[in-house]
This record gives structure tokens, C-alpha cells and sequence, in this order.
């Protein structure tokens, strides 16, 4: 997340910074346990990425609330993935099976 954070330099104060990191962390903590798979460390990282990307751009709008920030970026992933699992003869699986856990 903190990789992330440097192109916003300034943008947020350390209270703020340390909100973002724990929705991050909650959201990724979400995605391992729900027992999602990734093919590759660079397919993790890209996973990572839409996370701290849609934390980041929500913060920037005012949202601080860390659940709502961990539960907007879990949507952004399950959104992209539902673009990237679907299959004419296979349904993409739920948003909801993404955000078991809380």
C-alpha cells in the first residue's frame, strides 16, 4: 500500500495513511481468506493494485471510514474479476463470494 501511496505525496496526513493501510490490509486479509488463487505473484500484486488504487481515489474524495474503504475496494476487485472470469459456457462467480469475511 505504501508503494501506492508515494505518487499521492501530501494528499494524506499520517492519521489518514494509517486508516488507508489498515482498510488494505483488512481487504487483502478478505481476499486470502476467502481462499481466492492466484495464478502468479504478478496477478497477486495486480489484485493488490486495484485495492490500494480504489482506497486511495475513494479517500481522496473524503471517504475516511476504514469498513466502507475495505468494502468499496473488495467490490472494485470482485468487480474486475467478474470482467475476467466470465466465459460464454461458465457464469462469473459473485461479488458476494469474494466478501465473506469481514
Amino acid at each position: 500500500m505504501y508503494g501506492y501511496l508515494t505518487e499521492h505525496v501530501g494528499a494524506f496526513g499520517p492519521a489518514e495513511i494509517r486508516i488507508l493501510v489498515s482498510a488494505f490490509d483488512k481487504a487483502w486479509e478478505s481476499i486470502q481468506t476467502s481462499g481466492a488463487k492466484f495464478d502468479t505473484g504478478a496477478h497477486a500484486e495486480c489484485a493488490r493494485a486495484i485495492l490500494a488504487k480504489h482506497i486511495i481515489e475513494a479517500a481522496k474524495q473524503g471517504e475516511l471510514d476504514q469498513r466502507r474503504l475495505r468494502d468499496g475496494a473488495l467490490l472494485a476487485f470482485a468487480k474486475s474479476k467478474l470482467r475476467t472470469d466470465e466465459t460464454p459456457d461458465q457464469p462469473a462467480a459473485s461479488a458476494a463470494q469474494v466478501m465473506t469475511t469481514r
